[in-house]
């Protein structure tokens, strides 16, 4: 058995200096063999960098000041492991030392992990963004490509730019629907965004995953039974570790195989994304004149909307079935909800700038309703109107919640992209 126990873990903090002045490096890093002893240790550390955009790629390595050699770690596991890293954390990674060094002993072993690499992407440009999700290429152009056949619904990934503004978030308590956690508020977006033209399907989804979960199957139609952790992990929180997502997730594939620090949308940019500048209950500019069972099928399949020949029964459909705003972006009414970045939380009554929503809590927010009706709301309604579920869920305005761990057949997802 090996005497690693006992070892005395040195670290080294390397910074890297690159051109034009960006400087990365590794802080806070700790090594710490696991009691019982069992071979495996727990690494951890944060990466800063003056450049938010860069990403980093790290380099481990292994020397035993008593023997003199250098120790190859090679079975690394976690977060903190991919080939690049955005700044941040603190990072967790896990080394089994019984594998990579059977013969250890009690010694002087040092672990250092250092800066390998710095890339920091060229700023994207251009109204549409499309990603090749084979190979993980990206084009940009002005003009929307047409949409006639499937391709964006498949292999590829396409999304539009939204520029920075401010909008009213919520609604006035004159709006039919208007719930108290919907208080109205002015909000200032300072960033540019990219989103998803469609929310993200099943084809898409399998692409990056290698399968999908969902229950009602389809290439075409949005993937569901994803979690909020299926999509970031589990030891990532937002906002308190800003962008950082877990290697293994959805996501951390996804940047792994583009290059580009893809992310869910917060609450704020996805409504400002579905009103596409209207200021109605719907962005097809209608607003409810009754709470009815019964609504107008031009904004997406919502509840009762079964019958309205634009595939499947109670179900979701294919993306993109029905009108999309005045952005171009589908489906944002109805279909499958959509899990945003925010843990759930009041609003504010006062103007915000960048809102992230509340402190983590366990419970994440979803947007845009669904076709599912009244499973995932009835926990929101009160008595007097439990019989009366239509789009009134599906407004801009509408919010609902879920553990981050749920995995339900009426919440998908659409991707988000800062520039």
């Amino acid at each position: 058995m090996s005497k690693l126990l006992n070892i005395l873990w040195l670290t080294a903090l390397l910074p890297m200096c690159l051109m034009a002045g960006t400087e990365a490096k590794v802080v806070n890093l700790r090594a710490v063999p696991r009691t019982p002893w069992n071979g495996m240790v727990d690494i951890t550390y944060s990466l800063e960098c003056n450049d938010a955009n860069a990403q980093i790629q790290l380099a481990f390595k292994g020397h035993d000041n008593d023997r003199d050699e250098d120790v190859v770690l090679t079975t690394l596991n976690g977060d903190g492991v991919g080939d690049m890293l955005p700044a941040g954390g603190p990072y967790k990674t896990v080394w089994d030392s019984a594998k990579d060094y059977p013969n250890g002993h009690s010694s002087d072993l040092r672990i250092d992990v250092t800066v390998a690499d710095v890339v920091v992407p060229q700023p994207i440009t251009g109204t549409y963004l499309t990603i090749n999700l084979q190979d993980g290429s990206y084009t940009t152009s002005d003009t929307a490509p047409s949409l006639s056949d499937n391709t964006y619904r498949t292999t590829k990934l396409l999304l539009r730019r939204v520029s920075a503004g401010r909008f009213r978030m919520g609604s006035s308590s004159s709006e039919v629907g208007h719930r108290a956690d919907e208080t109205q508020h002015l909000v200032t977006l300072t960033k540019d965004y990219y989103i998803g033209v469609f929310e993200m399907t099943q084809k898409q989804y399998q692409l990056i995953a290698g399968s999908t979960p969902s229950e009602y199957s389809g290439d075409t139609r949005p993937v569901e039974r994803v979690s909020y952790d299926d999509l970031r992990g589990q030891t990532n929180a937002w906002p308190t570790n800003g962008h950082a997502v877990d290697a293994a997730s959805f996501l951390g594939k996804l940047r792994a195989k583009t290059g580009l620090p893809f992310d869910l949308p917060t609450e704020a940019q996805w409504e400002n994304a579905c009103r596409a500048g209207t200021a109605t209950a719907f962005h097809t500019g209608e607003s409810l004149t009754a709470l009815k069972k019964a609504y107008s099928a031009n904004a997406g399949r919502t509840s009762f909307n079964e019958t309205d020949k634009t595939g499947g029964f109670a179900e979701h459909t294919t993306v993109g079935s029905y009108t999309p705003n005045a952005w171009g972006l589908y489906d944002m009414h109805g279909n499958v909800a959509e899990w945003c970045l925010d843990s759930y939380g009041d609003y504010s009554s006062t103007p915000v700038t960048d809102p992230a929503g509340a402190a983590p809590n366990g419970c994440n927010v979803h947007r845009g309703g669904h076709w599912n009706g009244l499973n995932g709301i009835f926990y929101q309604l009160d008595m007097n109107d439990y019989n009366n579920i239509d789009a009134q869920y599906c407004r801009s305005a509408s919010r609902s919640y879920a553990p981050e761990n749920s995995r339900k057949n009426y919440i998908g997802f659409r991707l988000c992209l800062i520039p």
